[in-house]
Order: structure tokens, then sequence, then C-alpha cells
């Protein structure tokens, strides 16, 4: 059977590790490209973080393209108080590689995505891990590339006005609301979005976490090192904005819209309707309205609501425990 074809965009911190990794473990998926993006850090660091965690699994050999370092519109300066540290990875790992940018591809990430996906009409999948300027940029200047994907899985948004970076919007589409009103208005491939409400209802037990970081195996041991120092992988910490509404748990936000790529059958429960990005307001800039009664008459994207547990859990079991 042929391999399903996937882009992955990321601004890599410690989740889209972990998410990278869970696509890795499918073995009925190729991933032709890591597109890199501003976000968690910025988009120097998280190319350094993509070619450490390539390394860390010998993937070496899937290209990495460096994309935009800020958003559309304005100037963002909240890099440096994301929980991530400032590195995206919370700076725990001491060899840097020098020589790192040797490793990147001069092709743009924006015009590394329109070749691929030109190159492979309507059998790329893409899933956006971070900020969704790359994928804005590419259908500004290529207004048929949405029509040429397969379909398009995104981490980010809101269902219920609950934001984790400010009060209304969750951290993706706050970094650059522009990005993500574009993509949601222009891109009309089947979309699915796995929002940050979606990935906190659907937590998974501290008693989980322990037992997938402590599996004896690179991955692991890696993802172990990496969430030590990080208080949102701390059952001990302090409470955070999402257990005050959700509850505690663990939480590896990124991977739940690759797991939905991956296994479909992860996602339980859904609904289909328009969106739209809010871009006004100093606490609702960004947020992500749906619009159940059908009032926008325009196309509807699938927004996730509940997964399977325990298939989410296998899952991430076996993308760390990979040898």
């Amino acid at each position: 059977m042929a391999k399903r074809l996937l882009i992955i965009d990321t601004d890599c911190g410690i989740d889209d590790a972990q998410a990278i990794m869970v696509a890795w473990a499918a073995s009925d998926v190729c991933v032709l490209a890591l597109t890199c993006v501003f976000g968690n850090t910025s988009v120097d660091n998280v190319c350094q973080n993509v070619l450490k965690v390539l390394s860390v699994c010998k993937r070496e050999q899937i290209p990495v393209f460096r994309g935009s370092a800020g958003a559309l519109v304005g100037t963002d300066d909240t890099l440096s108080h994301h929980h991530f540290g400032t590195d995206g990875l919370r700076d725990v790992l001491e060899d840097k590689d020098p020589l790192w940018e040797e490793r990147i591809q001069r092709e743009g990430a924006m015009a590394a995505m329109i070749r691929l996906v030109t190159e492979n009409q309507n059998q790329v999948s893409l899933v956006a891990l971070g900020p969704l300027t790359n994928l804005a940029l590419a259908v500004k200047v290529d207004p048929s590339f949405p029509h040429k994907l397969k379909d398009l899985h995104i981490m980010g948004g809101n269902m219920e006005g609950k934001g984790n970076l400010t009060p209304c919007a969750e951290f993706n589409f706050a970094k650059d609301p522009e990005s993500a009103y574009i993509v949601l208005e222009e891109f009309l491939c089947p979309t699915r979005v796995a929002s940050w409400e979606y990935s906190c209802k659907n937590a998974l037990t501290w008693e989980f976490f322990e037992e997938l970081v402590n599996q004896d195996s690179p991955a692991a041991r890696f993802m172990k090192t990496i969430t030590s120092r990080c208080w949102a992988y701390s059952r001990e910490a302090l409470r955070t904005r999402r257990d005050a509404y959700f509850g505690p748990g663990f939480v590896s936000y990124d991977s739940y819209a690759v797991a939905a790529y991956v296994d479909p059958s992860v996602v339980t429960e859904s609904v289909a309707c328009p969106v739209r990005v809010e871009l006004q307001g100093a606490m609702c800039r960004g947020m992500m309205a749906l619009d159940l009664a059908g009032r926008l008459k325009k196309h509807s994207v699938t927004v996730f609501t509940r997964c399977d547990k325990d298939k989410m859990a296998r899952l991430l079991m076996a993308s760390l425990g990979q040898p």
C-alpha cells in the first residue's frame, strides 16, 4: 500500500517534538518535509530543535525548511515568556550544533510547501502545529495552493472563548491572528481543527505520563530530559489556566492534531460548522468563533470535541517506544 504523504509545519516546542514522533511511528505515513515557523521560540531555534528531534530519532534524511520569523502584522514581544523556555525545549540541551544552518534547506518553507504540494496534487496532507504564517503566505503567493492539498489538520484556536495566551485566544492563533483568519477563510480543502479546549478536555493521567517517558528508548529519554524542568509537565506545579478551566492532567497539545491524522478513529465526536477568527479587541483578538447556526454562509470545517483516550495513549506510547 502506498504511504500517505505529509508535511508538518511546526514551531517546535516540547509538544511539537512529541507530535512529530507520533507521525514517524505510523508505518503508513511518509513525512515529506518539516517546515519551521516562529512561535514557541524564534524560527532559528525552531530549526535547531527540529534537527535535534531528527537526530534523536535517526530521521536526518527528512528535509527541514526555515519559514516565517514573525507574524504578518505587528510584532511579537511574548517569546521570552513562554513556558517552554527561551529555546522552546526548556533550555536543557547542552550539545548545540554550531553548524546547524548547513543542515537547513536553502529553499524557504513557503516555497517548499507550494512545490511539494504541486508535485503531488491532492495527495499531500498538511499538519500545522504553530502559528499559521507560512500557510497564509503560501495561499497569497499561490491562491490555488489549498485546492492542491488533500487536507489540512490544525492544532490551534478555541471553541469556548477560553484562552491560554490572552483571556480569549489560544496561543497559536493569538501569535498571528491575521494568518489564522486567512487560512480559515481561504483554505477550502477539508480542514480539521484540534482546538485548545479539545486537547485539555481529553487530558491523560500523570501516571500515564510517567510510564510514557520512562520507556527504555532514545526518544523517551529525550522527552524525559526536555520535560524535566518544564512546569507544564509537572503534576506538582501551581495550577495553570488550563487546570482552572478543565482540571489537572497531562496534555501533549500538538499530538492531538497529529493523532487525528494518523488514525481518524481517535476522534469520536466533532462538529462541522463555519468558523471565523476575531481580529479586533485586546481580549478577543485571535479568538476562533464557531458559527453553529450557520449564519456565516461559508464553508465548514470540522472541529474536534471528544477523543478515544485509550487510542490516544497507545499512539503516544508507540511514538516513544521506537528503538
